[in-house]
């Protein structure tokens, strides 16, 4: 029992670590996690989805280019690095494999091939929302370029 708490106390301090890192560095990832979610009936599925709700903030970022660093994701069955998944944080705590939500988390569409890299990259392009497409991430970065590889 003993064990369970202190795995319990560590994991809720490296998550606060995390966010209060994420908070200091100042990037959108912040402000992409102002969303909510609400059930809707989905015809073509047949049962109830997620929709996201978009904050004010995140709606004016809707269609405008931003800047914003992350975590190349290495996904199977994209063609090249010019389509990739990008993430606020590493793979082993991305919402694919850890714990993140799906606001943490935004395609990639690239002008130019983007190198994949453990590390973070800076990367700017066109913001697209997306609440309609539940095969789709609610976030899409398209016409994106890197700005800065990581160290």
């Amino acid at each position: 029992m003993k064990n369970i708490i202190q795995f319990i106390l560590f994991s809720c301090l490296v998550c606060t670590s995390m966010d209060s890192h994420a908070q200091t560095e100042g990037n959108l990832w912040n402000t992409l996690a102002k969303i909510t979610f609400k059930k809707e009936y989905d015809e073509m599925l047949g049962f109830k989805v997620d929709v996201p709700v978009f904050s004010d903030q995140v709606e004016k970022l809707s269609g405008q280019e931003i800047t914003i660093k992350g975590y190349v994701i290495p996904v199977e069955g994209y063609k090249s690095h010019t389509e990739f998944v990008f993430s606020a944080f590493p793979y082993n705590m991305c919402f694919f494999c850890g714990g993140a939500g799906p606001e943490s988390v935004m395609e990639v569409y690239a002008a130019e091939p983007i190198k994949y890299s453990p590390e973070p990259i800076v990367i700017r392009g066109k913001l697209e929302l997306n609440a309609n497409d539940v095969n789709r991430l609610i976030y899409a970065l398209n016409d994106a370029v890197l700005i800065k590889e990581s160290n």
